[in-house]
């Protein structure tokens, strides 16, 4: 018998021990374990991986990916889910680390090892676009990362896979593809939560790609934040504070009257690379 099946339901495990969803914190917990299998299998084979988790709460994904075979290190800030957290990692033999600790306080590729490792996530609402752009932005790349599985509000999900010109298009969707392939992996109703959410989810499937040569990640950032921070303003206005951007707007035949939201991902990352110059 595996350890999993020895394990009781999670349902029943969350109310022996008391535990609630804290809105506070962003939770909302899944209980479906087919759902929570297909989602640990989007990142592939995780026999014998790491696996970076953010928010486990009471754990149910956590189990799904300690089946699918994989050794999970869980960031829990949560207290009341600790308990709950070492009864699993005990079941399992010891696979599951849990750090007490919020999740934009620890550095994933230390804990990692120095190795590479998968992100799989449920993230809190109130921080899953912070973790997630920080994740996009390392200086170095490719990431220690090998694929990120994250799921966000449909509203979110919609924004990092955004074509250029669509009403969801802007910062988030320039960050996650200028050296990302990210798509939308799988839509999950509200009503599969407790408590059910407001708004649908989505899981989003992230993986690295060659980087363009000649950009700095920290100037493509602030462009896009200074582009789409004031997006309904032509690029000459909200571009005006950033030295030589019109100069060089005006070289790469980009007109500077122009929205933010006209322009693709390659122009921001030309630009990007024109200014690092």
């Amino acid at each position: 018998m595996s350890p999993s099946r020895a394990l009781p339901p999670l349902r029943e495990t969350v109310r022996t021990h008391g535990l609630s969803a804290s809105k506070a914190l962003g939770q909302n917990f899944l209980f479906d374990e087919q759902l929570l299998d297909r989602i640990a299998a989007l990142p592939g084979d995780l026999r014998d991986t790491t696996v970076f988790e953010v928010g486990p709460g009471p754990g149910g994904l956590t189990r799904a990916l300690l089946r699918a075979g994989a050794r999970v290190v869980a960031v829990e800030r949560d207290e009341r889910c600790l308990p709950l957290l070492a009864e699993l990692s005990e079941a399992f033999d010891g696979r599951l680390t849990v750090i007490s600790d919020d999740a934009m306080a620890v550095d994933a590729d230390a804990l990692a090892g120095g190795n590479p490792y998968h992100i799989v996530a449920n993230l809190p609402y109130n921080v899953g676009t912070a973790l997630f752009t920080r994740w996009l932005e390392p200086p170095v790349w490719p990431p220690q990362w090998a694929s990120l599985t994250l799921m966000f509000q449909l509203e979110v999900a919609e924004r990092i896979v955004a074509p250029v010109g669509s009403n969801a298009y802007g910062r988030l969707a320039v960050l996650a593809q200028w050296r990302a392939d990210a798509r939308i992996a799988m839509k999950v109703h509200r009503s599969a939560f407790t408590p059910p959410p407001k708004v649908m989810s989505a899981i989003v499937h992230v993986t690295p790609k060659a980087e363009p040569e000649g950009v700095d990640p920290a100037l493509l950032s602030r462009l896009t934040e200074k582009g789409f921070g004031q997006r309904r303003k032509m690029l000459r206005q909200s571009l005006k504070s950033v030295a030589g951007a019109i100069e060089a707007l005006e070289t790469l035949g980009i007109d500077p009257t122009r929205r933010a939201e006209t322009i693709s991902v390659n122009e921001w990352v030309a630009l990007a690379r024109r200014l690092a110059r």
